[in-house]
């Protein structure tokens, strides 16, 4: 595929967007490469990294294998999730200490309107269908109400393994890499270690998402090929289904002390508005939540126009 620097451009910014998704616990970087229309492709391009791109190195040299695993448009997308993760991982955990409920507003506009999107793909649904969505909106659902894992020490093989459990929720639509690290206590750890640049903990990590990420696509890619239809009803599931996660309404139910000393929420359950506890900004939350569902309306737009262009 013949792409302009413009195009690289605009994947590098879908990156971001995607980097900035999974740095939030309960927003999924997958989504948002689906609506952007760039998820399948995503997949193929991560599936082509393999034996095979190694034999065409030795056999072509570089620029064969680089044109083979669809470098340019990895390259491109990886460095915007990148930038996006260590730039945005400070801010973000500000806003998740100071401005809870305007934050999940607006990822839970922004996530309401995927729901609609992912579920349109499917142009043939039966009640076997609706029965896979079901199914996997009720396992997302139980997976926002597991009681996370406190923060700990972690070993290295730990860190690894979050990291390549992680990284299949962020190329899943509707399960959030960030929240399985908080389930498994390891989120604290690496966003402090994105924070503090602590190189090694950021490897560990990274080394396991990488292991994961090859494996698990080609798994998906598979379930895409074979039986597209029933794995969209699936998806569209998991992302109704993890709304719960991130209402922007809580109730603490227990509370824990963080590597800082600090008192923080531990488990929570959703509210209503009427029933917070303080000020519950309903008008500034219901504006950002009609923000991140015009998000997702102009991404979908605009993807349509480029596909056309």
């Amino acid at each position: 595929m013949q792409r302009s620097l413009k195009d690289y451009i605009i994947i590098l910014l879908k990156g971001i967007a995607m980097g900035a998704a999974d740095v939030v616990p309960g927003v999924s970087g997958g989504t948002i490469a689906f609506i952007s229309g760039i998820y399948e492709e995503l997949l193929t391009s991560i599936n082509a990294v393999n034996l095979d791109a190694i034999k065409v190195l030795k056999k072509e040299g570089f620029k064969a294998m680089w044109k083979l695993v669809n470098g340019n448009f990895l390259l491109a997308l990886l460095t915007g999730i990148g930038v996006s993760v260590l730039s945005l991982a400070k801010l973000i955990k500000w806003l998740l200490v100071n401005e809870p409920i305007l934050l999940w507003a607006f990822f839970f506009g922004l996530v309401v309107a995927s729901v609609f999107f992912v579920g349109k793909q499917i142009k043939n649904w039966n009640i076997v269908k609706v029965l896979m969505l079901i199914i996997g909106a009720a396992l997302a659902f139980y997976i926002t109400i597991l009681p996370p894992v406190a923060d700990q020490v972690t070993s290295s093989w730990f860190l690894f393994l979050a990291g390549a459990l992680a990284i299949c929720a962020m190329i899943l639509p509707g399960i959030s890499g960030s929240f399985i690290l908080l389930l498994l206590g390891a989120y604290r750890p690496v966003i402090d270690a994105l924070d503090q640049r602590n190189i090694k903990i950021i490897f560990l990590v990274g080394s396991g998402a990488i292991i994961g990420l090859l494996t698990f696509s080609r798994v998906l890619k598979w379930l895409f090929d074979t039986y597209k239809e029933m794995t969209l009803a699936v998806l569209t599931g998991f992302i109704a289904g993890s709304l719960n996660k991130i209402w922007p309404w809580k109730e603490t139910l227990s509370w824990r002390t963080d590597s800082h000393g600090k008192e923080v929420p531990f488990i929570q359950e959703s509210i209503l508005p009427i029933n917070y506890e303080g000020n519950p900004e309903l008008l500034w939350a219901i504006i950002l939540a009609v923000i991140g569902f015009s998000v997702i309306l102009l991404l979908e737009r605009f993807s349509k126009e480029n596909k056309v262009s």
